[in-house]
């Protein structure tokens, strides 16, 4: 999780994916023509599939792998490429190497990097896509309205997991209801002698969390389209403005005094000791916490809510936890077999799947098990009214909280910050043959 949601994209290996075309020496195979999706139970005796997952993601598959073996006779093995798990899979595909299936980051920029259109199939027409909460159907997994990738899970959200008991013991009673309600409240919390914000600037990659919630509304007004048009960078004062708050919030004393240090664990053990009252963060960090309490205490002490300028509106963000693609290997039946292993994933095999994994169903007809904690379910809930993140909606995806986590170091200043994302963006695009690059 921690290194699909960094969301860098390497210069070398987009380029190469991106630029390369049919040339591509991992391009080809399959068919352009509209695919078959064979019945979830067609008889597989004999066909073996391979799944690449990253080191987070390879027992996701397990109830899935069984119940389609057992239902097919197919063979599925699940290859865990290491860390980084971007990077590695993207110089595979360069060299011809492919899966017939992989845990992928659904977004434009990631299908993008993955050259999706020689790479891989499209997956229109799906027979599951309709039954997907109409909310979320359409939410990621598209490169220039093409299906390329299937959902599993709910994509994570960006917003503020909060210790209820904290929050009850300084007398707090209503949650913010947005951004400057919210930093008033930090401001409450820290004139009562508590710490209000956790960040964990040693381990670095969450530091963005804090300027991209920021940006909800701007997203919301085609931010992303204009950056990626050229129209806009993130020196101008939209991004650099967000990127200044979070300086001043931290330069005012509202962090944890040890936030050059603090490290993703640092930050899940803070909380749910309530040592700090509010995380901005996305869904892996819920699943660190899972790790340490269990439902019932989880229930009883966080709590999840969206922040965004205008109110509570959350950020997407998914990662390659949450989706995967099925390869163009030019191997027809591996193709339609994998085809059949995600039609049986999100049919007759998803049940089991959300019960396996305790996670929130994507469809209103399977149902939720009792073992997911309330905070997870409402940030589930913050979906419906999201907003894309950088990730989500950027044509690139520089790397900004590296840059971020430089300025909590003190060796850039917010200006610097700015200047060093928006140089690294416009030469990704310009790798990627972006118009106004």
């Amino acid at each position: 999780m921690k290194n699909a949601l960094k969301g860098a994209v390497v210069l070398a290996v987009a380029a190469t994916l991106t630029l390369a075309g049919c040339s591509d020496p991992g391009a080809g195979g399959g068919s352009s023509e509209p695919a078959d999706w064979p019945a979830q139970d067609a008889d597989l005796s004999g066909t073996s599939l391979t799944i690449w997952a990253a080191q987070n993601s390879n027992t996701v598959p397990d109830s899935v792998i069984a119940g389609f073996e057992e239902l097919t006779g197919a063979e599925v093995e699940v290859v865990t490429i290491p860390d980084p798990y971007e990077q590695g899979v993207q110089t595979k595909v360069a060299t011809g190497d492919k899966p017939d299936l992989a845990f992928w980051q659904p977004t434009a920029s990631q299908l993008t990097a993955l050259n999706a259109p020689s790479n891989l199939q499209p997956l229109d027409d799906a027979p599951w896509l309709d039954s997907y909460d109409p909310a979320l159907r359409d939410i990621t997994g598209l490169l220039d309205d093409t299906r390329y990738a299937a959902l599993i899970s709910t994509p994570a959200v960006e917003g503020v997991y909060y210790n209820k008991k904290v929050l009850a013991d300084a007398g707090i009673t209503e949650l913010p209801t947005d951004w400057d309600s919210f930093i008033q409240t930090g401001r409450d919390l820290k004139a009562k002698g508590v710490t209000p914000f956790y960040e964990m600037g040693g381990d670095r990659w969450a530091t963005q969390w804090w300027v991209q919630v920021q940006l909800a509304d701007a997203a919301a007004d085609g931010l992303w389209d204009r950056v990626n048009a050229g129209e806009e960078t993130f020196t101008d004062p939209t991004i650099q403005g967000a990127i200044d708050t979070y300086d001043g919030l931290i330069q005012e004393g509202l962090f944890n005094s040890d936030i050059k240090t603090a490290t993703f664990e640092d930050q899940g053990d803070a909380l749910l000791a309530g040592d700090a009252a509010f995380v901005v963060q996305v869904g892996s960090f819920f699943g660190q916490l899972q790790a340490k309490a269990d439902t019932a205490e989880l229930n009883e002490n966080i709590g999840f809510f969206p922040i965004a300028p205008s109110g509570n509106v959350g950020t997407f963000i998914p990662d390659q936890s949450n989706a995967l693609v099925a390869f163009k290997t030019g191997d027809a039946a591996k193709e339609a077999g994998a085809r059949q292993l995600l039609s049986y994933w999100l049919g007759d095999g998803y049940q089991d799947f959300v019960d396996d994994q305790a996670t929130v169903s994507l469809q209103p007809d399977v149902t939720t098990p009792d073992s997911v904690p309330d905070a997870l379910i409402a940030s589930s809930d913050a979906l419906a009214d999201s907003v894309g993140s950088m990730q989500a909606l950027a044509i690139a995806n520089p790397d900004l909280y590296i840059f971020l986590a430089d300025m909590i170091q003190g060796t850039k200043t917010p200006v610097e910050v700015a200047e060093a994302t928006q140089a690294q963006f416009a030469e990704l695009a310009k790798a990627q043959g972006a118009p106004g690059f």
